[in-house]
């Protein structure tokens, strides 16, 4: 697959879950502004776009200020941006269009260098809502097509709301502040590791749950993130810079002791399980159209860590995650889901809360603090 981020059934701000959304806003014609340099490249998504007639292409712009300056005027309901653009970059311009009149943007962008990866993952932490490959050329006639207009649309009614600038200046420093007080919840199930999932709107959500985990949280933490290649390559490096913790993908059979206090991703198109104590990276069938699955790794949690598994469920569409967070709670874990006012889109936390499998529903910038006070009860911190 060379999707971005994985898609389903369906940073901070109120979001609707497309499915939950009114047949009114759904037969409207979706406003578009095309944002590409590259004059080949802009007439073909043009094309692409007005060839349907629930789209209508409303702007073109082959820069990032001009991107800014249609932005202000037309006010589409989406914006496909490319990321390699001249007078500004298509990351500033996301930045300043969050700031200030914020809009769903997709990145479409065929950057696969790792300097240029990172800006997307700028990108979708500074409100970007997904990201899509151009097309490579080998594609079956009309695929990819049909997959970017599918993914317009869908991206289009996703609620963004404003980010500060405060905020999106602080992508790429680790955060060091102090972190606020969180009440120690009872109990003193011993915390063996930390796993969390997350989908659309996931890379900024992360960032933010990693910089709010105390220094003294000395356990394995694992993290399933819904994003393909090419995109997902050097994710694992990117976040690595977001916080002092070190950050890497999975290596099959490491032990949980040996990754003691670091971030262990499961990497794109491999299932991340725990068994018998150790890490094993898998190419099972996909799980609710993903591999890797939030559900995968959360039921090998369940079965292998006993009571000894802390997990949160964040932003995303669907309902990856959810049952298996329900397996953890059963037996013993502690568990928390992100809450609707922070998710960007409230899907998978949602289905969570529904089943009952939220042991805690928080907003987002609540969920490090709490993570850290469940996995610190306990004297001995290591597996």
């Amino acid at each position: 697959m060379n999707r971005g981020l994985q898609r389903k059934d369906g940073v901070g701000g109120r979001v609707e879950e497309p499915s939950s959304m009114g047949g009114a806003h759904a037969a409207a014609v979706t406003r578009v502004l095309v944002v590409e340099d590259s004059l080949t490249v802009r007439r073909r998504l043009c094309d692409v776009l007005s060839a349907d007639p629930g789209l209508e292409v409303i702007g073109e712009a082959a820069d990032g200020k001009r991107a800014i300056e249609l932005c202000e005027a037309l006010r589409p309901d989406v914006i496909t941006m490319d990321m390699m653009l001249p007078l500004m970059t298509g990351l500033s311009a996301t930045e300043y269009i969050m700031a200030h009149f914020p809009t769903p943007i997709l990145i479409v962008s065929a950057s696969t260098n790792r300097g240029e990866l990172f800006k997307t993952y700028d990108a979708l932490a500074a409100g970007a809502v997904d990201v899509l490959e151009k097309p490579t050329g080998n594609e079956a006639d009309g695929q990819w097509e049909q997959r970017f207009v599918s993914t317009v649309k869908l991206v289009a009614r996703i609620k963004v709301i404003t980010h500060l600038r405060a905020r999106l200046s602080a992508v790429g420093q680790p955060h060091r502040a102090a972190l606020p007080a969180m009440p120690r919840p009872a109990g003193g199930r011993r915390c063996q590791l930390i796993a969390i999932g997350a989908s659309t709107g996931g890379p900024g959500a992360i960032v933010d749950v990693l910089r709010g985990l105390a220094p003294q949280v000395r356990v394995p933490v694992l993290v399933v993130l819904h994003i393909n290649e090419p995109f997902g390559s050097a994710f694992a490096d990117w976040l690595d810079a977001q916080t002092p913790r070190r950050v890497a993908y999975a290596e099959d059979d490491e032990p949980l002791a040996g990754v003691a206090g670091r971030v262990v991703m499961a990497p794109p198109d491999r299932h991340l399980v725990v068994r018998q104590g150790r890490l094993r990276l898998t190419q099972d069938p996909e799980r609710h159209c993903c591999r890797p699955s939030v559900d995968v790794l959360f039921d090998s949690i369940a079965h292998d860590c006993s009571s000894g598994g802390v997990a949160c469920l964040l932003t995303g569409m669907g309902r990856d995650g959810a049952a298996g967070l329900l397996e953890i709670r059963r037996t013993g874990g502690h568990t928390i889901a992100q809450d609707e006012a922070t998710s960007v889109v409230y899907g998978m936390p949602r289905e969570a809360a529904l089943l009952g499998a939220a042991e805690h529903v928080l907003p987002l910038g609540e969920i490090g603090p709490m993570l850290s006070s469940l996995a610190t009860q306990a004297k001995d911190l290591r597996p």
